[in-house]
């Protein structure tokens, strides 16, 4: 037979100066989703560098892609879902940091632009707002756009069920 010997387990109390903060993680990780709002911002959005962008779209809202201007409705629709499925999984760690409304204001914001992207009468999508090809030519901020921002739609005759789907 074969005998292994373990060490003993000892455990060494964590000073507080290394302590995470895992609170203030999920405050701070809430803010990039501010930053790249785009649309009429509230008057208490909380990051004061950014203002009202994109004010002509065919759908106003949403967040922008990738450090880009482009808004994709796939990644936004996944990054939605990610983030409901994390606010129901870890809910008692949102209340328990104080960032429960702050949760519900954020994917608020994004739903709130994925309805507004559907047209019923139409059965239209807009899957996408922008054009990346013109959008990476532009190194500026959202609220200096002034090039054309073309919508990529789906509909019953121009399928798009992956991106629907999500």
């Amino acid at each position: 037979p074969v005998t292994t010997t373990q060490a003993p387990v000892t455990t060494t109390p964590i000073p507080a100066q290394n302590m995470k903060d895992f609170s203030e993680a999920l405050r701070l990780s809430q803010l990039f989703y501010y930053a790249q709002r785009s649309g009429q911002l509230p008057a208490d959005n909380p990051i004061p560098w950014r203002g009202d962008s994109a004010l002509n779209d065919c759908v106003t809202g949403g967040w922008y892609d990738a450090g880009d201007h482009v808004k994709f409705g796939f990644p936004m629709a996944g990054a939605l879902t990610v983030l409901l499925w994390g606010a129901e999984r870890f809910k008692e760690g949102y209340h328990n940091a104080s960032q429960t409304d702050t949760m519900y204001d954020t994917v608020r914001w994004g739903l709130d632009y994925l309805v507004d992207a559907w047209d019923p009468f139409n059965e239209t999508l807009v899957i996408q707002v922008g054009d990346g090809d013109v959008d990476h030519q532009f190194w500026g901020r959202p609220e200096d756009m002034t090039m054309p921002r073309p919508c990529v739609t789906i509909s019953p005759q121009r399928p798009g069920s992956d991106v629907a789907a999500e």
